[in-house]
């Protein structure tokens, strides 16, 4: 069942004392996490970014996704960020996921974003259509995968030279990413309706926009247009404050040196 779309995975209601799995975490994994899970090794590293880390006081299982080696309700709390898409099978791993876990959170690439940021590792294109996530092998979709990628300019550039760009993503993250918290079960269907095939092979008619962009009051526009806004300002105030910082320790030990 459906409870909550987070911003992000660290948007998140977990209780200090719960136990937490995260599946797939990788060379970042959730600072909350006391238990991580990871299908490879350090030896392929095709889909991280980097080597495995483990925080301290985490523990690490090498395991699949979809045959989990811990007891039904073994934990109170799963994560899962970007990582469905790589799977060989949504269904069977999102089962594994409700079977150890009495509640969690999904992270996976929108079909937008993953037209706008592709990742040719990307193996299934997810959306959540009426609290349903709904996946599509991504190879059946046509454009996706064909040599046009934009990737780079999204995800390396825009996302961090641009203000504008930045500004848009907090306050519409549906863009490229869908979220979903869900408690005791997480629908997921992988053999589509015509209704939720239009979604990826047609183009969106404005109930379908609609239904995954819900129209929003004029306050709630602005309230998230202006936390958002407070929240980069901030960042880029103290990137700049410790860029400052380091050129003035880098004259000193410069001026040091000539003496």
């Amino acid at each position: 069942m459906k409870i909550n779309v987070p911003v992000d995975r660290f948007d998140l209601n977990i209780d200090p004392n719960w136990k937490v799995l995260e599946i797939g975490g990788g060379h970042n994994p959730h600072p909350r996490a006391n238990v991580i899970v990871d299908k490879y090794d350090n030896t392929n590293n095709g889909h991280r970014a980097g080597d495995i880390v483990i925080r301290e006081g985490q523990e690490f299982h090498l395991a699949d996704g979809e045959d989990l080696p811990f007891d039904d309700n073994a934990f109170d709390y799963v994560i899962c960020c970007h990582v469905l898409e790589h799977v060989d099978n949504p269904v069977k791993f999102i089962s594994e996921m409700c079977r150890v876990a009495k509640m969690g959170y999904l992270e996976v690439p929108s079909l937008m974003g993953e037209y706008l940021v592709p990742k040719g590792a990307h193996e299934w294109v997810f959306l959540s259509i009426n609290d349903t996530i709904v996946g599509k092998k991504k190879a059946s979709i046509r454009g996706l995968g064909e040599g046009i990628d934009f990737g780079d300019f999204f995800l390396y550039y825009l996302s961090r030279e641009s203000i504008a760009f930045k500004l848009l993503i907090a306050t519409y993250p549906d863009i490229l990413t869908v979220r979903y918290q869900w408690k005791d079960s997480l629908p997921i269907k992988i053999d589509l309706s015509e209704e939720e095939e239009n979604y990826f092979t047609k183009a969106w008619s404005k109930e379908e926009i609609l239904n995954q962009f819900p129209k929003r009051s004029s306050k709630k526009e602005l309230t998230l247009f202006f936390n958002a806004f407070i929240l980069l300002s901030k960042s880029m105030i103290n990137k700049i404050l410790k860029g400052y910082k380091l050129r003035k320790l880098d004259d000193s030990i410069g001026l040091n040196s000539k003496k």
